[in-house]
């Protein structure tokens, strides 16, 4: 008779790979980050980037998306921030601003505003790096997008504080993905445009995601 191969239990799990951990991820924003004009949660793109990332091989769970639709960068260091404090976030991505140029708020100010925001995150997430700068999408091309300008150059003014995000993204070595000139597909397409028109459709809001996941991807693939 063969004699039966021991091996310890303790021995065996050795050879069996644990799962990877996912990385806890927070999107910060504002509508265009809780996706308003959507219909559910399967058509934000935060949601849609955890799971793409997740079929990629890089495991990613959204833990949090506090981002109101309306808010400011005043609103979220004041009502998004806090979570930071007891998140044990990996993974971050940040939209937002368009509200304070609405809202009339100066170019000096939203700097600031930004500023103190980028260094509450980086102080927050283990690997500094693992932040992701998005631009303030063209609402301006929008049928609706108009009231919201104050008869201002709306493309313009959005440009300026995207200088702002670029500027920042490159003085701290951060990923920014350019969603600006994308959004302009809003002017001719009206299926990217939401039923309420002026904010994008999931249709839109699918096209950047695409966009964010290969800088995701590239990111997290990084040794």
């Amino acid at each position: 008779m063969k004699r039966l191969l021991y091996i310890p239990l303790m021995a065996f799990m050795s050879f069996i790979k644990p799962d990877k951990k996912p990385l806890r991820y927070i999107a910060l924003g504002d509508s265009y980050t809780i996706c308003t004009g959507t219909s559910d949660a399967g058509e934000r793109w935060p949601d849609i980037l955890a799971d793409h990332l997740s079929k990629a091989g890089i495991p990613v769970e959204l833990a949090d998306n506090p981002s109101r639709n309306g808010f400011s960068t005043q609103n979220l260091i004041d009502h998004e921030l806090p979570l930071l404090k007891t998140g044990n976030y990996d993974l971050a991505t940040l939209l937002i601003g368009v509200n304070d140029w609405v809202r009339e708020v100066d170019a000096k100010t939203y700097h600031k505003n930004l500023n103190y925001i980028l260094d509450e995150i980086q102080k927050a997430i283990p690997d500094r790096s693992r932040l992701i700068l998005i631009t303030i999408p063209d609402f301006g091309v929008t049928p609706k997008g108009a009231l919201y300008g104050g008869e201002r150059d709306i493309s313009k003014g959005i440009t300026e504080f995207n200088d702002i995000i670029k500027a920042e993204a490159k003085n701290r070595g951060l990923s920014c993905v350019d969603i600006f000139p994308l959004s302009k597909g809003m002017l001719n397409q009206k299926e990217l445009v939401a039923r309420d028109g002026l904010h994008p459709s999931a249709k839109e809001y699918a096209l950047w995601e695409a966009l964010i996941f290969q800088e995701a991807k590239r990111l997290l693939s990084k040794k």
